[in-house]
């Protein structure tokens, strides 16, 4: 008995319904996902959560370790009073971290807590948890300023303490990812948001946590990260431990990133994640499974019971990319919804990806192992008045010149500047270089394969 498992997932107050009052249904896929972990933690039953939060006491040279018999929260500062949650603290685990910390030369203490509460970081998992499993003591943690290093062996001393103690111990690492992702958003955007926020995403996807500690400083600092350290803990507490990870869902609805994974310990019985299979987030594994579907058997995929609730209510227009060795193999998708669900729009576009682009012959089966999918789902386009609106890392592009009309997606390799972003829209549409165009931008949220 020791550590089973630990889970990445974001704190957003909007997702518990009293905070939400509805609106929480615009990331029902974070939705799905945390009530997947709160599935899988009561089918673990653990004996003890050990909860990482961002938003507990924080000191630059020391962890905070919660102190007393219990923790209580309440969501009242986010216009919840009614749903309060408290668990009993197990009092034995944190006297344990704490002198195993010290005796690693890393300083965490009681102390430091001060009689704080719980804080929304810590309330907002234990909320979906506590619907499914309320067998547990629990132990909140604070990030400090201390070297990655220093929560890197944090985590270790998690999982020493679960292996003596001889408890069933869940991490549950909680964090927001880039806090600019949209101009609109509560902080505004930068390129690097985006940007760290694929290096983390991928780190879970792909279950490299050791690549959590090899992402640029400056990328953290202008991604405006929240929850690099927290993941920095949990990936100490699963270093000598042989695990499985997966990346269950992610989103930047509101211009942070949500994202949620979970990696369980090898022999703990693991079955989360229908949302998600070999790494792949759902958009990726349902494109991935329509091309398939289409290849092998001519047929148009009905969408699977697998597919979360978001994407069978959800419409959006969508573009469904196609590599092989790094080459584009196919790419068709449309600017405005045109299926009755996000999930029909993907499913329809990556069998047009595949089959109907004019540029490339038809997928063939033997290629289909070598495929990497992404899915791109797009903002409304917006008319613009001049190229200085226009940006090539950040925006897509529709020109339109008569009845011809050119697309070109956002951020792709080789295309650096304006003019070469709107050469390349006006040579797809059969526009001259110095004919005038009507322009429009859109945005998109783009899903990676991660096989």
């Amino acid at each position: 008995m020791s550590l089973v498992a630990a889970f990445a997932v974001p704190h957003p107050p909007i997702i518990v319904p009293g905070v939400g009052k509805g609106e929480e249904s615009a990331v029902q896929s974070t939705i799905d996902a945390y009530r997947a972990v709160a599935r899988e933690v009561a089918h673990l039953a653990p004996d003890v959560i050990v909860v990482t939060s961002p938003h507990a006491p924080a000191y630059l040279d020391a962890f905070a370790l919660c102190d007393g018999s219990s923790l209580t929260g309440t969501m009242a500062d986010f216009g919840d009073p009614e749903d309060t949650l408290s668990f009993a603290v197990d009092t034995a685990f944190v006297e344990d971290v704490e002198l195993g910390a010290q005796a690693r030369g890393v300083y965490a203490a009681r102390s430091a807590w001060r009689g704080r509460g719980m804080d929304h970081a810590c309330f907002v998992p234990l909320f979906f948890i506590a619907l499914e499993y309320q067998g547990f003591k629990v132990v909140e943690i604070g990030l400090s300023g201390l070297p990655s290093t220093d929560h890197f062996a944090l985590g270790q001393v998690i999982s020493d303490v679960a292996r003596h103690q001889q408890k069933r111990v869940v991490v549950i690492a909680s964090g927001d990812l880039s806090h600019k992702l949209k101009a609109d958003g509560p902080y505004g955007y930068v390129p690097e948001g985006p940007k760290l926020d694929a290096a983390i995403t991928h780190a879970f996807a792909e279950n490299d946590l050791n690549s959590l500690f090899h992402i640029d400083q400056g990328l953290i600092d202008r991604g405006a990260e929240c929850g690099l350290r927290s993941f920095q803990i949990m990936a100490g507490a699963l270093s000598d431990t042989p695990h499985t990870g997966r990346l269950l869902s992610y989103e930047g609805t509101f211009g942070v990133g949500y994202a949620v994974a979970a990696f369980l310990v090898d022999g703990s019985e693991a079955g989360v994640g229908d949302s998600a299979e070999g790494g792949r987030d759902p958009f990726v594994r349902l494109a991935h499974e329509a091309i398939e579907a289409y290849t092998l058997r001519r047929e148009r995929l009905a969408i699977p019971p697998w597919v979360p609730a978001s994407l069978r209510t959800q419409k959006a227009a969508c573009f469904v990319s196609i590599h092989e060795a790094g080459d584009l193999r196919g790419c068709i998708g449309t600017l405005e919804p045109c299926r009755d669900s996000l999930a029909s729009e993907i499913i329809d576009n990556a069998i047009s990806a595949c089959a109907r682009d004019p540029r490339f012959a038809p997928v063939r089966p033997d290629e289909l192992p070598l495929l990497d999918v992404n899915v791109d789902v797009l903002t409304v386009p917006e008319a613009v008045d001049s190229v200085a609106e226009l940006d090539p890392a950040r925006f897509g592009v529709i020109v339109s010149c008569g009845g011809r009309r050119g697309v070109l997606l956002p951020d792709l390799d080789g295309v650096d500047t304006v003019d070469q972003q709107l050469a390349i829209a006006k040579r797809k549409a059969g526009i001259a270089p110095d004919e005038p165009v009507a322009l429009e931008r859109f945005e998109v949220t783009r899903h990676y394969d991660a096989k």
